[in-house]
């Protein structure tokens, strides 16, 4: 299991106290040095349905300062991939791959229904 986090992200923090509690061990990666490969975001948006828009943390300043909320619509999923593999801070997060699936943004529900 691969935990894409941000060391500052209190939604990470607390997604990470969930995975303590089910004691579920994962390989934590830190987002802003190494973001996830592009094949890494490939297997996820098999699980998000190939929506790469559901990858970006839309909520970022970085995210604003490029305009991609208008460029996206533009952009082939080559091109977006590309982008997020270089820059973990547009990365939605966290992000969470294991065997067989995959997660970004943490819901409780969502995660406790993927992992137990």
């Amino acid at each position: 299991m691969k935990y894409y986090y941000h060391p500052r992200c209190s939604t990470c923090q607390k997604a990470k106290a969930f995975l303590d509690a089910k004691d579920l061990e994962a390989h934590e990666i830190d987002i802003t040095q190494k973001p996830p490969s592009k094949s890494e975001l490939k297997s996820m948006l098999k699980y998000y349905d190939g929506e790469v828009r559901r990858l970006f943390n839309t909520s970022g300043m970085q995210y604003r300062e490029l305009g991609l909320k208008d460029k996206l619509n533009s952009m082939t999923d080559k091109q977006a991939l590309e982008l997020l593999s270089k820059n973990g801070m547009l990365v939605k997060r966290p992000f969470l791959l294991f065997e067989g699936g995959g997660l970004v943004g943490f819901k409780q529900p969502e995660w406790k229904k993927a992992l137990t």
